[in-house]
């Protein structure tokens, strides 16, 4: 096992082969394998310290369907003289190929390279801010809850939840550098995308196309990496990762459609549900579907009131919000 100081200075190394500055890496030990891959689905500049088993041929088949673009820096004997020796490759190499001597695997998102990325030392630092104003999530976004946002038609003009609300979801769901969050009838990707600005890998599940550009517009312009999945929960959630935390949106589902969607999203979150109810007669279902997979489950209904600039109450008022969580 290297010390902080041996490791930092391998790292350091391994990056000015390249020519590249490493204070802007994030470095990560395989030894937890899906926190390594995730931290690596979420940020352009990864180290990533092979473990027994966490090489660049397991990143390589964990990466290869997940990210849109990624290439792995293989270095081997890394500081040795005469042996050492480093090669780029993509995923869908690395996972064929045996390897030996493996000192550290470089995970460059080299689209970002530019953009700013946490610190190495100590723990990640978050965003400057987060629970962002929905008009950030591109022109046209409408705060929505209740039973307009869970309407066909409420998701397609790209509801996002209120950032009052969005608050509450993201301190329930935690999101941390190595997570991976499912954010299913993502709307416009608001709370996706503030999960992966958390430091999270980030999954968007849209039932239509047109969401999933939206999605994919609003995460160009924040900077981000969110993966846009299309098509109906039923199908594709049995193909991604097990998440840690998962947000359930108005555009997921109606009556028991929504219930099923929570039930296959509680069976396999590690931490934490949050669902937005399309009424308030849904919160008790919900919660009971939370508690029968071993959550504990409670609810909330917000209301809020904006101000406007001389203090007064803003028209129209921003719809009740109806939140049901569970949490292990």
């Amino acid at each position: 096992m290297l010390s902080d100081r041996a490791r930092s200075a391998h790292v350091g190394l391994a990056f000015a082969r390249l020519g590249l500055a490493w204070d802007d890496a994030v470095v990560v030990e395989g030894s937890v394998p899906d926190r390594a891959v995730n931290v690596c689905r979420a940020h352009p500049k990864v180290a990533v310290l092979p473990a027994p088993g966490v090489g660049p041929a397991e990143l390589g088949a964990a990466l290869v369907h997940r990210v849109a673009s990624r290439t792995l820096v293989v270095f081997s004997a890394l500081g040795d003289p005469f042996r050492e020796r480093f090669e780029r490759v993509e995923p869908a190499e690395a996972m064929c190929r045996s390897w030996e001597c493996v000192s550290l695997v470089l995970c460059l998102d080299e689209s970002r390279q530019d953009g700013p990325a946490p610190a190495v030392t100590g723990p990640l630092t978050g965003p400057g801010r987060w629970a962002l104003p929905d008009g950030e999530f591109g022109a046209g976004a409408v705060a929505v809850a209740g039973a307009e946002a869970v309407t066909e038609a409420g998701a397609a003009d790209g509801a996002v939840l209120p950032y009052e609300a969005r608050a509450l979801a993201l301190s329930l769901l935690g999101p941390r550098a190595g997570d991976l969050v499912w954010d299913i009838g993502s709307g416009r990707g608001a709370v996706a995308i503030e999960c992966a600005r958390l430091g999270a890998a980030a999954v968007a599940v849209e039932r239509t196309a047109s969401g999933v550009e939206r999605v994919r517009a609003n995460t160009a312009a924040h900077g981000v990496e969110v993966r846009a999945v299309h098509g109906e929960t039923s199908t594709v959630l049995s193909h991604l990762a097990d998440p840690d935390g998962v947000f359930v949106g108005g555009g997921s589902g109606p009556g028991r459609e929504l219930e099923s969607i929570v039930l296959t999203a509680a069976r396999r979150a590690r931490r934490a549900v949050v669902v937005a109810v399309p009424t308030q007669d849904r919160m008790s279902p919900v919660r009971s579907a939370l508690a029968s997979c071993g959550f504990a489950a409670a609810g909330v209904v917000l209301r809020s009131e904006r101000l406007d600039a001389a203090g007064l109450s803003s028209a129209p008022a921003v719809p009740p919000v109806f939140l049901v969580w569970g949490t292990r």
